[in-house]
């Protein structure tokens, strides 16, 4: 009886365990309220998207998610084309205007 009783409280010891492990690296998860339906963290203007707009774009932040400083330099290697590809854009405009 004696070993059974002690197995139980070993059992109940490393459930306990391994429950406030879980909580700690996973969170409780009411800290932030839900979205709701088909809503994205991610917002971008439908067109008309400026290096503004991608530089001050931001990613959700999880659990063993991407690494940030790839995907800060990615964003500003692309905020840096649209601003230059604009840039051609409006050039070529202007001289089809003039012509």
């Amino acid at each position: 009886m004696t070993n059974a009783l002690l197995y139980l409280i070993v059992m109940v010891a490393v459930a306990a365990v391994v429950f406030l492990l879980a909580a700690l690296v996973f969170g409780r998860g009411e800290e932030l309220a839900p979205l709701p339906p088909g809503a994205s963290p991610t917002r971008l203007p439908s067109d008309g998207i400026t290096a503004q707009d991608v530089r001050a774009l931001k990613f959700q932040q999880v659990f063993r998610g991407y690494k940030m400083s790839e995907v800060d330099w990615a964003l500003q290697r692309l905020a840096t084309e649209v601003e230059v590809l604009r840039a051609r854009v409006e050039e070529l405009e202007s001289s089809d205007d003039r012509a």
